[in-house]
């Protein structure tokens, strides 16, 4: 869909570059277009910067703070906040645990965990995975047993991300272990310091804490933080998931990259040559961004549904994780022998430290390497594939 061609939002697209330059400082965009590291300040920073002019949750509701705003205009906001250099948003509680407690919470759970979110002021994790159950998640161990008005539980999550930070984690528990897997799972809401929570580092291919293996023993949380029904909790999951996998899709972060491929394809290499004039690898250029104008459609069809994008979901993480891993990979075979040196410095450089490889390759084989994860995270691509042919009959 050419969002051009459309004068209202030619003028909303305008618009928005207009305020993100305006609003997004200086030293948080190059941050992120460099590729360097960002902190639990930086993230929280860019959420309460866009609070504060109310843009904070342009998908909730409006009664719940939010903008409401149609499909066209998520797709356009999501596309011009990577292309423009923005922090992304956290997902965690702004798009995956609020639109559930929108969906299944109580009114005291919506009025005491979203103004934190969209204020800028809470930070969650997702407590999904476990080391005997990533893809197969209804076979989680974890336990929650009832001890009068709280839940005490008992167990493993693993690669949970950036946990480090977190002040509060979703978490799904077995509650009751004799049902049938996806029968005895409860979804609550878990405070990271509650006594024996333990979170340990899980250090990253590049090097980066960016996951961990939270350990749980014996944590009190309260009844009233159970969201939805006891031992219903894997709808509340699968709802949560499609909110997941929908988000994966990086859109915008694809189109950004498209633009920092064209750029270092238009360069000269060390004999002379711009890589843009070799016909195959124009060829590849040309065909990924084919395929991400047909992405960007099916999210659109999506975004208009009744807002639970169901198994249909899959499509947009499978898709949107190969492009983005492409993305990377063309990246690197443009740059050459540029992309080689990993510096690790290079994610938080101390005064007058220049990259080998110069700033604008410096930290491509750190992308390379993390994006690996893509076709991984939030149900392999393997697992979505079987979710499709499940749900189409097959």
């Amino acid at each position: 869909m050419d969002f051009e061609l459309l004068p209202e939002l030619a003028g909303f697209r305008a618009e928005l570059r207009r305020k993100l330059r305006e609003w997004l400082p200086a030293e948080l965009r190059d941050k992120v277009l460099r590729g360097r590291r960002l902190g639990r300040d930086d993230y929280l920073q860019w959420q309460r910067i866009l609070h504060a002019h109310g843009w904070g949750a342009v998908h909730w509701p409006l009664e719940w703070g939010g903008c409401a705003w149609d499909p066209a205009r998520l797709a356009l906001f999501d596309e011009e906040c990577a292309r423009a250099g923005a922090p992304r948003q956290l997902p965690f509680g702004l798009k995956m645990l609020a639109p559930v407690l929108l969906r299944f919470g109580s009114e005291q759970q919506r009025a005491e965990f979203l103004p934190p979110i969209l204020e800028g002021r809470s930070w969650w994790c997702q407590g999904y995975s476990e080391p005997g159950a990533g893809s197969d998640l209804a076979s989680l161990s974890t336990r929650a047993r009832l001890d009068g008005d709280e839940f005490v539980l008992d167990g493993q999550k693993t690669w949970t991300t950036l946990a480090q930070y977190a002040d509060w984690m979703f978490c799904l528990v077995r509650t009751d272990p004799q049902a049938r897997p996806q029968r005895g799972i409860s979804f609550v809401l878990l405070d990271m310091r509650s006594p024996g929570v333990d979170v340990r580092p899980i250090r990253l291919l590049d090097g980066e804490h960016e996951v961990n293996e939270v350990w749980l023993h014996e944590v009190r949380v309260p009844v009233r933080n159970l969201v939805g029904e006891l031992h219903q909790g894997w709808t509340v999951a699968k709802y949560l998931l499609g909110h997941e996998r929908s988000n994966i899709a990086g859109v915008g972060v694809v189109k950004r990259e498209l633009e920092r491929l064209h750029e270092l394809a238009g360069q000269p290499d060390a004999l002379g040559q711009r890589p843009c004039e070799q016909p195959l690898l124009r060829a590849a250029i040309a065909e990924l961004e084919i395929e991400l104008l047909a992405l960007e459609a099916t999210q659109l069809r999506l975004l208009r549904g009744d807002g639970d994008p169901g198994a249909a979901s899959s499509m947009l993480k499978i898709v949107g994780s190969q492009l983005q891993q492409r993305a990377s990979e063309l990246l690197m075979q443009v740059a050459g022998a540029r992309a080689l040196p990993f510096e690790p410095e290079a994610f938080d450089p101390p005064p007058g430290f220049e990259p080998v490889a110069g700033d604008d390759c410096a930290l491509l084989a750190a992308q390379y390497a993390n994006w690996r994860k893509l076709s991984i995270y939030g149900g392999s691509n393997e697992i979505q594939h079987n979710i499709l042919a499940r749900a189409l009959g097959l």
